[in-house]
């Protein structure tokens, strides 16, 4: 007879394995939960969890436990499972009710067994054969379907051996046992189900983050690699800030809610750029618009060099006859000294427009004096300046290949990208999804935008999210505009930014100490990137 006090205490077991499947995000430990639950409320020493497969024709083995022996398979435990799958019918598309687990899938009826050896019925062969290689005696059996809201079996609940609490010894399990594993079956699969709903709607949110990044990669080689590996470098100085045990960062601690919450925000901080224009991202050079306009710069050249040796031709036949030999040759020689000029200046400009870090005042003043200096003939027959103005700002430009107003369009993607995850419904724990994401362009000293915070204004995640953006942009080797740069180059830039109040000191110092730069190089740089940094420089206080 049922012990009053134990049955009572497996009641409650029962409501707080309830509670606890409810909360479990992870499937396999979420299945592992339930198969151990049922084991702990029936006294059972063994027990599998099988799930039904997508196409509904077979049980696939996920959980194995056996204390007595020791053996534990499938779940967290990195041991696979191996065993074939358990077909819901025969060669013969007949029912397979020989085998037991099988049998309550397909008819959706909990099996009782008090000893498998004398059972009739049922193929126990392998279970038999299972025995005789451990030494195991497979006894009593209890297998209970297990069913969602919508009335389908989602898989099979199975314990082997009942152990008596008091003497040890193998026992049928009960008729109260079997109510309270029906009863968790229930609970599980509910909850299971529940796990696979949410887990296929965060995934079919991460695949419609992922078109947007493809189609932006569509617009753009040169930044799609950049939606990638910015959330990717976030998360591992994520993790290193969360394994930090001393200084600054040691209350910050992340679950993994937060960890799911900062990884969306990765993959999204750049979404705006779905409306930049494709030749603003693409500018590899100054002239760049939907092609590079230095060829049409080139082409004016070549018609002033034209025109400089048909003057020199004319004046030579003009002074035919009245003239020495020696004449000619000074034409002829004053229009080559011209020519060479104009190779000399298209030489330069050229130059210019491939872009750099810092032009100086006298090549951009060069650039506009050569601009107004020639005039050249355009098809209507008007005289313009050699170079349109639009033309001479773009060669002029200090750093980079980008004007002002460019920038400006750049920039809008931050605006853009915040605008549209603002419209966003987000759940509670993905609210902060757009103050992450937004907040990669802004400074530690107010300097930054669109919004101007300070770094007390921002999240520890923001502005792990301004480190990673700052530091894959410099390294980057699929940029239009330049190669990447080697590891020390990038890590002095990165020094300096954190010493003028670009980036947060503390979250460097961890990015710098816990060799979060050197796991991403390693992952995603080239070799040739890959060199010696002196940590200790780099870490020196201003």
């Amino acid at each position: 007879m049922e012990n009053p006090s134990d049955l009572f205490r497996r009641l409650e077991q029962l409501n707080a394995i309830g509670a606890a499947l409810s909360k479990e995000r992870d499937i396999n430990r979420l299945l592992e939960t339930i198969l151990i639950a049922a084991k702990t409320i029936t006294h059972a020493d063994g027990g599998t969890l099988y799930r039904m497969t997508d196409d509904g024709k077979a049980l696939r083995f996920e959980i194995l436990r056996t204390d007595s022996l020791q053996i534990a398979m499938g779940g967290t435990t990195g041991n696979a499972i191996n065993f074939p799958n358990l077909n819901l019918s025969n060669a013969k598309g007949e029912p397979n009710d020989s085998m037991v687990a099988a049998y309550a899938a397909i008819h959706d009826k909990t099996v009782n067994i008090a000893d498998a050896y004398t059972e009739a019925g049922f193929d126990f062969s392998g279970t038999r054969s299972f025995d005789e290689r451990t030494g195991y005696r497979s006894q009593s059996f209890l297998t209970v379907p297990m069913k969602n809201h919508e009335g389908e079996i989602i898989g099979v609940l199975q314990l082997i051996n009942s152990l008596n609490p008091e003497t040890g010894k193998v026992a049928p399990f009960s008729s109260a046992d079997q109510s309270l594993a029906e009863s968790l079956a229930s609970q599980a699969a509910i909850a299971l189900t529940n796990r696979l709903l949410i887990t296929q709607l965060e995934e079919l949110f991460e695949a419609f983050i992922n078109l947007i990044n493809l189609a932006i990669d569509e617009k753009s080689p040169y930044t799609g690699g950049h939606c990638q590996r910015v959330p990717a470098l976030t998360m591992m100085l994520a993790e290193a800030a969360d394994a930090t045990q001393e200084g600054p960062l040691e209350a910050f601690k992340m679950d993994e809610r937060d960890r799911y919450e900062l990884k969306i925000a990765g993959l999204l901080h750049d979404c705006g750029k779905v409306t930049t224009p494709v030749h603003v991202v693409d500018k590899a050079t100054k002239l760049h618009t939907l092609f590079d306009r230095i060829h049409l710069i080139d082409t004016r050249f070549e018609v002033l060099k034209r025109d400089a040796e048909i003057r020199a031709l004319r004046r030579q036949l003009a002074s035919q006859g009245n003239a020495e030999a020696k004449v000619d040759d000074a034409i002829w020689q004053e229009c080559q000294d011209e020519v060479r000029i104009l190779d000399e200046e298209r030489d330069f400009l050229r130059k210019a427009n491939i872009g750099g870090e810092a032009m100086k005042d006298a090549d951009q003043q060069r650039v506009r004096d050569i601009g107004s200096r020639h005039k050249w003939r355009d098809v209507d027959a008007a005289e313009k300046d050699f170079l349109s103005a639009d033309e001479a700002d773009n060669l002029a430009i200090r750093a980079g290949t980008l004007t002002q107003t460019e920038r400006e369009v750049i920039n809008y993607h931050i605006v853009a990208t915040i605008k549209m995850l603002e419209q966003l419904p987000w759940p509670k724990h993905l609210a902060k999804v757009p103050e992450y994401a937004g907040g990669h362009h802004e400074r530690m000293d107010g300097k930054g935008y669109p919004k101007g915070l300070t770094r007390e204004q921002m999240s520890w995640q923001a502005r792990m999210m301004g480190i990673a953006d700052i530091f894959e942009a410099l390294t980057a080797k699929d940029r239009p505009y330049k190669p990447g740069m080697k590891l020390s180059q990038a890590m002095g830039i990165m020094a300096n930014f954190k010493k003028n109040g670009h980036i947060d000191p503390d979250l460097f110092d961890v990015f710098v100490r816990q060799g979060v730069y050197r796991r991403y190089a390693d992952q995603f740089l080239d070799q040739s990137q890959v060199d010696e940094v002196d940590e200790a420089a780099i870490l020196k206080p201003a």
